[in-house]
């Protein structure tokens, strides 16, 4: 069985507290005092105090404004081309303060020998993998691939590839990094869809060391599963269009996730040998509050068993993909006994990404 020996985050430069990314919204999606105190209603529920963005515009004064135009109508919006060049900047370093904080002084670049980059956010080539292996002085004959475009639950993906990879070479050692910029996509039309997606997603990059070292420390993978739930394929999507990605959230992805979840954590565990008792730790993707209530109710948790969710959620918002490793990080450095570990995570589909692993 493989091991995740290290886990390594990284946040944008610019934190933005929930009420002043409040104010961007509400001059842009508020035209009436109704409208405003909608606003204010829905971010005060959302469970988030702080996001991160490699914008600063979004808790800056209109005319302070850098990317977008202080204009009434925010004319000319960004194009894909100018929200593609600020994925091109920022990503990559980005991507690599997580593998350094994930390395640290205890793991060489040399000795890594698999690269996974993921993204759902931004797409180039030569891409993300040849950016960071350049950055990082990665060795030339690296195994490399992309994760790209899956969304949310991207990150058990690559942990699943890895994972393979370190089960036909016992010498491999895989490094996975997540790294999101969903700031950059903010639209201006005034659907639920983007006032959603405006209200939860942030900026981050998250990377996790696997290998097939029996002897080191840390969380050992014991079994993946994956299930799709085709009723919501319409409820969660991300498009591409000329003004950037779009995304569809529907209000009923969290119903959906209530009425099913139950019944794919229960063949999730049965293929890893578990039951509901024998979960000593739930690592859940906090994709918004609503969502982690639907769960606590479809398997019968209390909110507490979720709280390194919650914490994320309140601390750095949705991340899209490298959410999951922000919550597994955060076990990790809190952890001060073993047991057995369950982690899921949603995406486009409606996927459900899950993974059980022991400590």
């Amino acid at each position: 069985m493989s091991k995740i020996v290290s886990i390594g985050t990284a946040l944008p430069h610019y934190r933005h507290r929930q009420e002043d990314i409040l104010l961007f919204m509400q001059i842009v999606y508020a035209a009436s005092e109704a409208e405003k105190r909608k606003l204010r209603y829905l971010y005060a529920q959302s469970g988030i105090e702080n996001r991160y963005s490699v914008l600063s515009d979004y808790s800056r004064a209109t005319e302070d404004w850098k990317f977008y135009p202080p204009t009434e109508n925010l004319e000319p919006f960004p194009s894909l081309e100018q929200r593609m060049a600020m994925y091109h900047r920022y990503a990559p370093l980005l991507s690599v303060d997580a593998i350094r904080d994930c390395l640290g002084h205890q793991f060489d670049s040399d000795s890594i020998t698999h690269l996974i980059t993921v993204s759902c956010t931004g797409m180039i080539a030569p891409g993300l993998d040849l950016q960071v292996s350049e950055l990082m002085a990665f060795r030339k004959d690296i195994w490399r691939t992309s994760v790209n475009f899956m969304g949310c639950y991207a990150a058990i993906h690559a942990l699943k590839l890895a994972d393979a990879l370190c089960k036909c070479d016992k010498q491999a050692r895989v490094l996975v990094v997540c790294t999101e910029l969903c700031t950059l996509h903010f639209q201006k039309e005034a659907t639920i869809d983007n006032i959603t997606s405006s209200m939860l997603f942030g900026d981050g990059a998250a990377a996790a060391l696997i290998t097939g070292d029996h002897h080191a420390e840390g969380f050992e993978i014991r079994n993946f599963y994956s299930e799709v739930i085709p009723k919501g394929k319409r409820d969660m999507a991300w498009e591409l269009s000329s003004s950037g990605f779009q995304m569809t959230l529907s209000s009923y992805v969290p119903d959906l996730i209530e009425t099913d979840f139950a019944s794919v954590v229960d063949h999730s565990l049965d293929q890893s040998g578990f039951d509901k008792s024998n979960v000593d730790h739930w690592c859940i993707h906090p994709g918004g509050k609503r969502i982690l209530e639907s769960i606590a109710r479809s398997i019968g948790l209390e909110e507490n068993s979720l709280h390194y969710s919650y914490e994320v959620l309140r601390e750095v918002g949705n991340l899209s993909s490298a959410t999951i490793l922000f919550v597994l990080k955060k076990m990790w450095s809190e952890r001060k006994t073993g047991g057995n570990l369950f982690g899921a995570a949603f995406g486009p589909g409606l996927t459900v990404e899950t993974f059980t692993a022991t400590y």
